[in-house]
């Protein structure tokens, strides 16, 4: 959500500054601006609009070697010209981007009205601009205007600052969302995401919460709320600007679909032991004893983290006979949970920024629970929060809807269960049976894969429905809820999922001929009760679209889809959804890789 750019050196900012906020379009927004310090004055350019528009609105003259850009996704005020970021003071001195939400705004706002100051927009971030600038006047030093500033300030932020007064310095400022920096040569970049930096350097810092820094072109400076002087240690990202490319697809998701058989054999590589049938995962950080004095799992995400979490949960039960559910880490948060010694917690997320889960992990955290993160950022949030973890080497997933993450991270939860089996009780042929089952992964994706032109087919067909049912029984539910979930974030196509096994329960009035039924039917020891659920929607002239590993009279059609180890054949039967929720989108002419209201990157409440 949101995206922010800075930069200070030699060159001009404001063709950097796009640059960077054209990198951050697949993050969610609706508005967008930039400010550049020229001389001693500001200059300003904010459009509600694409980032196409706001460089349209910038001049050719438009000079400044010092500057800052964002693109809003709104939260306070309406998306407009006037709300859209950078937001100035009063004397159009001082300039601001954040990312967050100021949570005691309001009363801010009132004591600052009281005190003579007039708003020119209805947002958040103006509040800080105003603080800023007042402080400013009392000290010569816009590090510790803005550190001040925020001791007012309730809430999450990460904010770029820049005042006209020092047209070479920018501070930048993280607690709950994120700031990166980026090291260049006699030059500095920040950003809300590494997307932003990688064309120009790939030497990034992130910032800690309650940690700011000052920018300059010879370098940088970290600092705590409180004054304290911090040491950062730069790291090389793995990613290059090649990986933010659209690969001549016509979206981002078509790329990243077709991109899975390569990314599930990153995830799998090197962490797959022959030699006694387990994997690999020395970022656990655990040792045998430590493994198995874990009595339960708990598995929390977010959206489509949290439907794989409960493909996960499946696994761990199955092969490790460990009890393990998965729960969504923005009610987990909430609930005042009772974290237990004996329980292993998993937070999953791509960003590994999303601030539910995060604020989950840093709960757990707190009352001493053991976390681990699967995550796909390197360096992220909450990859630093966790004891230990899985990355998902899935690379840089620019299209909102996730599919190639999901799919990686469905697959690291088979390598944390085929470890945690035979740590227990799994025997060698059971693990050499998953090794095995795995290893076949990406060629049996390749091939479903190969299926697109019939499931565009059927996507066309049943696109025009107004709503549609998603089912499927114990491991097929997960695949059904995520399949829903896909086919309504992109095509706006209303859908549900239910156990199978609950139709009866309910849902099975809602049945008729004009609400198509998506049914997961994968060939294992429920197939037969599966198949009296076919016939019960068809006895109700309801159409069925079934997903499995064979065809059935019951079903109007029929996507089959190769066979691997029962316990692993939920991960191919999500791909032939991805292709059928990307099909219809496009059948109905929407933003698929920007679908309407949805942010990549959830770094708000």
């Amino acid at each position: 959500m949101c995206g922010i750019v800075a930069y200070v050196g030699p060159k001009d900012a404001a063709p950097i500054l796009l640059e960077g906020l054209q990198r951050l379009e697949y993050r969610g927004y609706d508005s967008a601006g930039l400010a550049v310090v020229n001389g001693k004055s500001l200059k300003m350019r904010k459009v509600k609009g694409r980032v196409a528009d706001l460089a349209e609105a910038v001049p050719a003259r438009f000079k400044g070697a010092c500057g800052i850009g964002h693109t809003r996704w709104a939260t306070h005020g309406v998306p407009s010209d006037v709300n859209a970021h950078p937001h100035l003071d009063g004397e159009g001195r001082i300039a601001v981007v954040h990312n967050g939400i100021i949570e005691n705004a309001d009363a801010l706002r009132q004591r600052l009205e009281g005190e003579g100051v007039t708003f020119e927009s209805e947002t958040d971030t103006e509040v800080l601009c105003h603080l800023i600038a007042r402080t400013v006047k009392e000290t010569d030093s816009l590090d510790d205007a803005v550190r001040r500033a925020l001791k007012s300030v309730v809430g999450t932020y990460g904010i770029a600052v820049v005042d006209a007064q020092r047209p070479g310095e920018i501070v930048v400022a993280r607690n709950g969302s994120p700031i990166v920096l980026g090291i260049g040569e006699k030059e500095m970049f920040a950003a809300s995401d590494v997307a932003a930096l990688v064309r120009y350097t790939r030497q990034v810092v992130h910032l800690e919460d309650g940690e700011l820094a000052v920018l300059r072109a010879d370098g940088f400076h970290t600092f705590t709320s409180d004054a304290r002087e911090t040491a950062k240690e730069p790291f090389t990202v793995d990613w290059d600007t090649g990986h933010y490319d659209n690969g001549g697809y016509e979206h981002y998701l078509l790329k990243e679909i077709s991109e899975q058989p390569d990314t599930v054999a990153r995830t799998l590589r090197g962490r797959i032991d022959d030699r006694f049938h387990i994997a690999h995962l020395g970022g656990l950080n655990m040792d045998a004893r430590e493994t198995r004095s874990f009595r339960r799992v708990k598995i929390i995400g977010c959206g489509s983290a949290y439907y794989s979490g409960q493909i996960g949960a499946q696994l761990i039960e199955e092969l490790a006979r460990i009890p393990a559910d998965a729960e969504p880490a923005s009610e987990f948060r909430y609930r005042n949970p009772v974290v237990e010694p004996d329980t292993l917690y998993v937070a999953i997320s791509q960003s590994g920024e999303t601030y539910d889960t995060l604020a989950a992990v840093q709960e757990l955290k707190r009352k001493g629970g053991r976390v681990l993160g699967i995550v796909n950022t390197v360096g992220s949030a909450i990859a630093r929060e966790c004891d230990g973890g899985l990355y998902l080497h899935a690379g840089p997933e620019v299209s909102v809807a996730s599919t190639k993450a999901f799919t990686s991270t469905a697959v690291s939860f088979a390598l944390l269960a085929l470890h945690l089996a035979r740590v227990r009780d799994l025997s060698p042929a059971d693990g050499r049976r998953i090794c095995e089952g795995l290893r076949r992964l990406p060629e049996q994706i390749e091939q479903i894969l190969k299926l697109d032109e019939q499931i565009k087919t059927l996507a066309e067909k049943y696109a025009q429905a107004p709503s549609m049912m998603f089912v499927g029984r114990v491991r097929g539910y997960p695949v059904a809820r995520e399949g829903a979930q896909k086919l309504k974030e992109i095509s706006y196509v209303h859908a549900e999922a239910y156990p199978a096994s609950e139709l009866k329960h309910g849902p099975l009035a809602l049945i008729n001929p004009d609400m198509p039924t998506v049914a997961i039917v994968p060939d294992d020891e429920l197939l037969d009760k599966n198949l009296t659920t076919l016939g019960e929607i068809r006895a109700r002239s309801g159409r069925i679209l079934m997903i499995g590993h064979r065809t059935a009279d019951a079903a109007d059609d029929c996507v089959v889809v190769p066979k691997n180890e029962t316990e692993l054949d939920p991960i191919l039967l999500t791909i032939p959804l991805q292709l059928f929720a990307y099909h219809a989108a496009v059948a109905l002419g929407r933003d698929v890789d920007r679908p309407r209201n949805l942010a990549k990157s959830v770094t708000v409440e």
